[in-house]
């Protein structure tokens, strides 16, 4: 699989709403309340949904950005942390974060923080581009047990966790 922090290329964001997609007016909308709310430092408003958009709309588009954000904010700081100085996933001496996500790590698995980051971020985009959970095509609904699936279950509850 091709890295998406591979260091001798340049980042693009994985993820992009084209026009054709049934949601683009959703992210256009997104767009202008991020630019209108959070510049006033009004959070509230920014995560609110606006009268007459669908929630589940709202909410797949929010991730899908919040997701390039995040690609964005690595990308740009990734050279400092290596295998040698980052051996450890953790949040200070107490706190150490293992990978297990039931496919080519089937049991808690520590792993360097650069590695850590670089297999969340491939297996975040592998949700992003599943259809069935964020569908793409023009006429096409986000499922309606969205925002359980992103918030209730497991596995999408680790791609809720890892977002934020």
């Amino acid at each position: 699989m091709l890295s998406l922090f591979d260091r001798n290329r340049t980042f693009k964001p994985r993820k992009k709403i084209e026009p054709t997609n049934s949601r683009y007016e959703v992210h256009r909308k997104a767009q202008e309340v991020l630019k209108q709310t959070l510049g006033a430092g009004n959070l509230r408003e920014a995560v609110k949904v606006p009268e007459g958009y669908d929630k589940n709309d709202w909410m797949s588009v929010n991730v899908v950005d919040l997701f390039n954000q995040i690609n964005l904010l690595y990308g740009s700081m990734c050279e400092d942390c290596t295998e040698q100085n980052c051996p450890v996933m953790n949040a200070g001496p107490r706190y150490e974060y293992l990978w297990q996500d039931n496919d080519k790590y089937k049991t808690p698995t520590r792993l360097s923080a650069p590695k850590y980051i670089e297999t969340l971020m491939d297996w975040v985009d592998q949700q992003l581009s599943d259809e069935a959970i964020f569908p793409t095509h023009p006429g096409s609904k986000v499922p309606p047990d969205f925002l359980y699936e992103l918030t209730a279950s497991p596995e999408p509850k680790s791609l809720f966790f890892a977002l934020h």
